[in-house]
């Protein structure tokens, strides 16, 4: 039996020979090579172009562990999964480690709304808003609610799952998250973060592996093409702007 205690929680994924419904999800690089992609550290760090299977991955690990597939707490009536769930029809098979989070979140930036609706709808089921600092999410602009969101679940013995949280936050806010990740991560969550942001990104210590058509790579933040680009681009912008209206 697994019991509760500090992360990591998801370590990988193997193939299981199975044949999913929706065979192309396996047509992504990324997918093809998710046996390498190792989950074993505080926090994981996925970057990637759009459409190289960042999401995919994440909805994977949400499906292993248990949440909604809309995103929000895990299970929202509390009662966390005690064996792994394979995934992708059986195609996947989750590794996880000896011990089960207490609670959890799975931020998808498309999904937000509702789920914030759902928190202060006062549905029987729904979070106490307390938990998430008393304001109504839908008072707040969608930064400040992701903020007080993170501020105030985000902890130890937990597993967080982030699909471009920077979707809704501002530079400040992203140094923001970053320290609560931070802290989140020293006191024993589990972070699994999808993002193009060079801010979150640097999380130090974090494991990165960029998506690209190779599949699935480590990768050291200097050499992301996130980074490389943001700094290219902030050291020359009209070099960047005259290169992209010639090509139009």
């Amino acid at each position: 039996m697994r019991r509760f205690g500090p992360g990591p929680y998801v370590l990988g994924f193997r193939r299981t020979g199975k044949t999913p419904r929706k065979p192309y999800y396996f047509n992504i690089p990324a997918m093809a090579a998710i046996e390498r992609l190792r989950l074993d550290q505080p926090v994981t760090m996925i970057a990637g172009d759009n459409g190289s299977g960042k999401s995919t991955i994440l909805e994977a690990v949400a499906a292993a562990i248990g949440f909604d597939e809309q995103g929000g707490e895990l299970e929202r009536l509390g009662e966390l999964p005690a064996v792994p769930r394979p995934v992708l029809d059986g195609a996947l098979a989750p590794e996880l480690s000896g011990t089960r989070p207490r609670n959890g979140y799975y931020l998808r930036a498309e999904s937000f709304f509702n789920v914030a609706a759902f928190v202060d709808s006062g549905d029987r089921f729904a979070p106490d808003l307390s938990l998430y600092g008393d304001t109504p999410l839908h008072e707040q602009s969608h930064g400040e609610s992701f903020l007080a969101l993170a501020a105030n679940r985000f902890g130890a013995e937990s597993l967080y799952l982030l699909d471009e949280p920077e979707a809704a936050l501002s530079v400040t806010g992203a140094l923001a998250l970053l320290a609560i990740v931070m802290r989140a991560a020293e006191a024993g969550a589990q972070f699994v973060i999808a993002t193009h942001s060079p801010i979150l990104l640097a999380v130090p210590d974090a494991v990165i592996y960029e998506l690209d058509d190779d599949g699935i790579n480590p990768a050291a933040y200097d050499d992301l093409e996130a980074v490389r680009l943001t700094r290219a681009f902030l050291d020359a912008p009209e070099r960047y702007l005259r290169a992209i209206m010639s090509e139009e």
